[in-house]
């Protein structure tokens, strides 16, 4: 995918005065650096020493170290998967080569690189991916717990390599800044995990290869922070790796000023990201986890370093892990709201560990439970070595004072999501929130007034998922479309303007009128949004717990309008429509589930599953992943008259 003038013109309309001359500056600062890279500065002699605490390793629970050396196992073997791309070649891989498309990613100087051109590039995630260096980490973590130095030789191996094929400045690793601090985040993790193989400290602080490589790394990000309408998780990567590295590579005559400005600037972020209710501001869940875990590894680094962490850093990072235990089901399942692209800020665990669960298990031990938190049952290696290194909050002296919930929360103010619950671990999320983050909303789907509702963990009526980025717009475009939502499109229109695949130039604007879960035997929830020029769509949910019943109600307020109203089922459901009544069925844990959807009469309905011209009725659980499943859609018209009204029962 290239981009147009006119894409760049559309960006540009969505920056502000400061933001532009920024970029300007930038542009200048790159040309610049093409002629001149300087040399890292001589720290022969530098030591590592933010090792783990002793005791640290044998408090990784056994079933734990089992799924992560299973894992080590068969990435020694050479096996990966990414995006849902299977690799065998991980033995001595090709750090340019996009398995998907077959392309080798050119050589050249990194800013002068198309990178967003598959047909020149090939898939940028895909060669990104293996390059942030997390299935290293899982590696290194292997040989920290068992001792094998197989384990250690083929980091080091993958290291030199991978230093030796991207020398600074060259190449497509070295575009983009959250590339860059994540990478520095797992070199820092790698070094630490490797501490006890005798050729540690050759392959790190003694190798002038590898300090080279750290210090362009800061370099880079002191010099090209993402800024203005792009500062969202990107910055917090950025800065958390910079931080980072700064605190456990303190090696350069820069590392105090980077450390600074990176722990000043993690600080401004991270509180410009989140609202005060502890959800991040770019709605999407998943991001949320990236940066709740990037914000806690760099607290992590600057505890170990004795190095002061600006107090609202820690007060942010609590609130966030709050509003996690708050938004999630019975299974522990956050919303899939927004963009997803299975993003991770530090990787030390294998397959099949639950990276929810994880994160609540670390705030437990940083933080400390609230009552009303779920229960965490599974294990994970991340969180007792985090929390061997980070500081707990109520110990730490600096760190203000707050008044955490005292119940549950279900309605996130300024955020707009209301999570309803009902017996029989019903689960509804409702959607009145902002369409998205700063001017350009990069991670926003067009999905205002949707719901999302899920029967003890199960997805039924589903928020199909994200799938892609780049490459393929016409799958990009469905799965952050209004109709690839449940909630009601007019006149075949997205509620807000897309100016390209991560960029909005107008907005929806939601407001939630009420979100009342105060009755345990009712709760409802009321929002509009006016996306629809001259229209206002209001949507009604009434959660009834003594039925299992869920009432959706939508009301059209302006001129008569083409209407199609979508219900995206879960893959798991099956459904059975007659008429205007779909039976949905499902099995969970072995038993047979079902519900009735009964549907508004004034519209046609008609199932869909598996189309691609154009492309309906998908979910996608994972990024690069997609399955067929089932989408009802009605079609008529909306006039005002009267609205339309579905109902869900759930059996038993």
């Amino acid at each position: 995918m290239t981009m147009s003038a006119g894409w760049y013109l559309r960006r540009l309309s969505r920056m502000g005065p400061r933001e532009a001359a920024g970029r300007v500056g930038d542009a200048v600062r790159r040309r610049r650096w093409r002629s001149a890279l300087p040399d890292c500065p001589d720290v022969s002699g530098a030591r590592f020493t933010s090792v783990l605490p002793a005791g640290a390793l044998a408090a990784v629970p056994p079933d734990a170290a089992k799924r992560l050396v299973a894992e080590a196992d068969r990435l020694l073997a050479g096996h990966a998967e990414f995006f849902g791309v299977v690799r065998d070649d991980l033995v001595d891989p090709d750090w340019w080569y996009d398995p998907k498309t077959g392309l080798r990613a050119p050589w050249g100087y990194a800013f002068g690189l198309p990178y967003r051109d598959e047909d020149t590039v090939g898939d940028i995630k895909q060669i990104w991916e293996p390059s942030r260096h997390q299935y290293l980490t899982v590696l290194a973590a292997a040989y920290a717990i068992t001792g094998n130095e197989r384990y250690a030789e083929r980091v080091a191996e993958h290291l030199r390599s991978w230093w030796s094929a991207n020398a600074p400045l060259h190449g497509v690793h070295w575009i983009s800044g959250i590339e860059l601090g994540i990478r520095l985040l797992s070199w820092v993790w790698i070094r630490r995990l490797l501490d006890g193989w005798p050729g540690t400290a050759a392959l790190f602080e003694d190798n002038p290869v590898a300090r080279n490589q750290i210090w362009h790394h800061q370099r880079w990000l002191a010099a090209f922070p993402s800024r203005g309408s792009s500062a969202n998780n990107h910055v917090i990567a950025e800065t958390a790796g910079q931080a980072a590295a700064a605190c456990a590579f303190g090696w350069f005559p820069e590392s105090a000023r980077w450390r600074a400005d990176a722990l000043r600037s993690l600080e401004r972020q991270l509180r410009a990201n989140t609202f005060p209710s502890g959800l991040n501001r770019e709605l999407a869940t998943e991001y949320h986890g990236l940066v709740l875990e990037l914000g806690l590894a760099a607290v992590a680094e600057a505890d170990a370093a004795g190095v002061p962490v600006p107090p609202t850093v820690r007060l942010v990072l609590l609130r966030m892990t709050d509003a996690l235990a708050a938004m999630v089901d019975n299974r522990l399942r956050p919303p899939r709201q927004g963009d997803a692209d299975d993003g991770h800020g530090l990787v030390l665990d294998g397959a099949g560990t639950d990276r929810w669960a994880s994160l609540l298990a670390t705030g437990d031990a940083v933080f400390g439970r609230l009552s009303w938190w779920p229960t965490v049952t599974g294990t994970d290696v991340r969180t007792p070595l985090l929390a061997a290194l980070i500081r707990p909050y109520a110990k730490d002296g600096t760190a203000p004072r707050v008044t955490r919930p005292a119940h549950r929360p279900a309605h996130f103010a300024g955020a707009g999501m209301t999570i309803l619950r009902g017996p029989g671990d019903i689960w509804c999320r409702c959607d009145g929130g902002p369409h998205g983050f700063l001017s350009i909303a990069a991670h926003a789907h067009a999905d205002a007034l949707s719901v999302e509702v899920r029967h003890d963990g199960v997805d039924v009526l589903a928020d199909p998922g994200t799938y892609c980025y780049h490459g393929q717009p016409e799958w990009r475009q469905y799965f952050r479309s209004t109709l690839g939502h449940n909630t009601l499109q007019l006149d075949g229109e997205d509620q807000s303007v897309s100016g390209g695949p991560f960029l909005w130039t107008r907005h929806a604007r939601s407001r939630v009128l009420v979100a009342d879960t105060s009755d345990a035997s009712v709760a409802r929830w009321c929002a509009e949004h006016d996306g629809y020029q001259r229209t206002v769509h209001r949507r009604r949910v009434e959660l009834t717990a003594a039925r299992q019943e869920l009432r959706v109600v939508d009301e059209v307020r302006g001129p008569r309008r083409a209407a199609r109203l979508a219900f995206h089922l879960g893959p798991a459901i099956t459904a059975d429509l007659t008429g205007n009544r779909a039976v949905l069925t499902w099995t969970r844990d072995g038993e047979d589930r079902s519900a009735e959807l009964d549907l508004p009469g004034q519209l046609t309905w008609r199932a869909h599953r598996g189309g691609t011209n154009p492309p309906l009725g998908w979910y996608s659980a994972g990024f690069g992943r997609k399955e067929p499943s089932t989408t009802l859609i009605g079609t008529g018209f909306a006039d005002g008259a009267e609205g339309f009204t579905t109902v869900l029962r759930f059996r038993g």
